[in-house]
């Protein structure tokens, strides 16, 4: 909240910090290094991530995706490391994502982090996913107390911190923004290479048409699954093409590229209208994206048209830190470290649901 800055409860260490972290939540598994050093800096000395990507038309399911975190999980370890150039030894805590996500990957890369706590002897810290990507946001931008528009696969929340909480204002009420434009993307067929939301977006740049679709804004809340519904009932529809060809003596058609294009324009608009209530509650001029959608240029470009009217500001970046990745649980887990938190090995479990706001941020004032 605005108002005289508070002395903050992290002071500069006074020796170096490494932690590792590790991220598994869902189809990304990462691995990255990062380093506090004395003068209070930070600085990414790896960050690796591998993506279980399936066939065009598919989703990833729990148990095929935990198989491919195991299967990669030490070469992906061995990699951050060595581009590091550390030895686990020189390691003073190991972070692991604790929730939330899809279970079984998650327990997977949870056995993975409690292995090596107890062959190298070094604590774990269990590190909420949101708050995760809040942070690596926050240091990779330099957003000072802005309004968190926090868009993924499993999430859609918007944030603001107080009192050592990252408060929830508005969320969505039935499925996530990122699951929305995936699940459209199996419907057209889109390929899952690189991620079905980044084919969605390119495709939607050659988008002429802006079909009419609900637009569901419930106070701070959003809902995306009857978008969805008549986003996909469009596939159905005489008009439709899937590859663009016209109607015989008419040009009425609707193109995949005119559908994500509706899509796209309709869902962002929704989260820029909450993104900007809750900037006028709190006073606030700062916006950051973080999340998988964070990515996405258009939401970054309406987003910032918004804060340029009120005279703010965005902060986003790139699918370094976007994008689910180990480094970032690393930067979460080691503040929490250096604040005295860390994660018994009889508690070092994960969980599928662990809300935002269920997180004590000790490390802010």
């Amino acid at each position: 909240m605005p108002g005289r800055r508070r002395e903050s409860p992290l002071k500069n260490p006074s020796r170096a910090y490494i932690a590792l972290g590790l991220e598994g939540s869902a189809n990304k598994l990462g691995a990255g290094v990062i380093k506090h050093a004395v003068d209070g800096s930070t600085e990414v000395l790896s960050n690796v991530r591998h993506t279980y990507i399936t066939p065009p038309g598919e989703g990833f399911l729990p148990r095929d995706t935990a198989q491919h975190h195991r299967e990669w999980a030490l070469t992906v370890i061995k990699d951050a490391v060595a581009k590091a150039n550390i030895t686990m030894h020189d390691l003073d805590c190991i972070c692991y994502t604790k929730g939330p996500g899809m279970g079984a990957p998650l327990q997977s890369v949870a056995i993975v982090a409690r292995s090596l706590s107890l062959l190298y002897e070094k604590p774990l810290v269990g590190v909420n996913h949101c708050v995760g990507h809040i942070e690596m946001g926050r240091q990779v931008t330099g957003a000072q107390n802005p309004v968190v528009l926090y868009v993924s696969g499993g999430n859609t929340q918007v944030i603001a911190y107080s009192r050592q909480c990252y408060r929830i204002f508005g969320e969505t009420l039935d499925i996530a923004v990122g699951n929305c434009l995936d699940r459209f993307a199996r419907a057209i067929n889109l390929s899952n290479d690189p991620s079905p939301g980044y084919n969605i977006e390119q495709e939607a740049k050659k988008g002429r048409r802006l079909v009419p679709l609900p637009y569901t804004t419930k106070g701070m809340d959003v809902s995306l699954s009857g978008i969805l519904t008549s986003i996909e009932a469009y596939t159905s529809d005489r008009r439709y093409r899937a590859h663009g060809e016209p109607c015989e003596g008419s040009e009425d058609i609707i193109r995949p590229a005119d559908l994500c294009f509706s899509l796209q324009e309709t869902v962002f608009s929704m989260l820029v209208e909450i993104t900007e209530r809750a900037m006028a509650h709190i006073g606030s001029r700062e916006v950051l994206i973080v999340g998988g959608v964070g990515c996405n240029e258009r939401l970054q470009e309406m987003m910032g048209i918004m804060a340029q009217e009120r005279g703010g500001l965005v902060f986003a970046t790139d699918e370094r830190f976007c994008i689910d990745n180990g480094i970032m649980i690393a930067q979460a887990g080691l503040l929490s470290y250096r604040m005295g938190f860390q994660t018994p090995l009889a508690k070092s479990t994960c969980t599928q649901r662990f809300r935002t706001d269920e997180v004590h941020v000790a490390w802010r004032s």
